[in-house]
């Protein structure tokens, strides 16, 4: 199948028809391939996280009146992270869409989590400038809605993902350190560090030790994906 044949079918599994086609060009295209004047999707995937943001926080504000922001935090985290992107551009076969340069694409750059979540994060961005945010949030709610329902589970596994993320690289299981605890008994304020053995850290606060814990490893998650 030619490129543009891959880019429509795409465009038909997404579930956005785009008055500016050129927009998603642009979305799928990797630093690999930039030349000549063709731009990559870096400056997009830049605002896609942040449309991204705004609308799951938004859909988990509605969804749970009732929480508190220790625990909307860990939620939006685990719906916003890189592999969550990659995950919901594996389910739409995006990686058959990307266009790479020929050592991206035989090093199996269509499989990648970093460059599948950045480019999945681009793509909403090409669809906010396209149509409006409106449209950028029909298509997020369209695609991340069912793991709205799971939410918990996924934020609870943040420890989990980081002692993997660790171990995989050689490292020495994350630390975790109490680091304060206020307010009265009835309502304390647990605040926990988690340190790499590279010396990256993240330090959360929430009203129980464990949830703490678990907002400090989702959110050094979500450092560790930008760098």
């Amino acid at each position: 199948m030619s490129e543009a044949a891959e880019t429509t079918a795409f465009a038909e599994r997404l579930g956005h028809k785009f008055a500016r086609p050129e927009l998603l060009i642009r979305a799928l295209t990797h630093g690999s391939r930039a030349s000549n004047g063709l731009a990559d999707y870096q400056r997009l995937e830049f605002l896609g996280d942040r449309v991204l943001g705004l609308v799951i926080a938004q859909a988990l504000f509605e969804d749970d009146r009732g929480a508190r922001e220790g625990q909307l935090a860990p939620r939006l985290n685990a719906l916003v992270r890189k592999e969550t992107c990659a995950e919901i551009a594996e389910r739409i076969g995006l990686g058959s869409a990307l266009r790479l340069g020929r050592s991206e694409a035989l090093s199996g750059g269509r499989r990648k989590t970093a460059i599948l979540g950045d480019a999945m994060e681009a793509v909403l961005a090409a669809i906010y400038l396209d149509s409006g945010f409106d449209a950028a949030r029909k298509v997020i709610l369209q695609h991340w809605g069912g793991l709205i329902a799971e939410v918990d589970s996924r934020a609870a596994d943040a420890k989990s993902d980081l002692q993997e993320w660790a171990q995989g690289r050689g490292m020495a299981l994350p630390r975790y350190i109490d680091v304060s605890r206020k307010g009265p008994d009835h309502a304390p304020v647990f605040t926990v560090r988690v340190e790499l053995e590279n010396k990256q850290f993240s330090e959360a606060s929430a009203p129980s030790k464990r949830a703490a814990q678990h907002l400090a490893a989702q959110q050094l998650l979500g450092e560790l994906d930008k760098s």
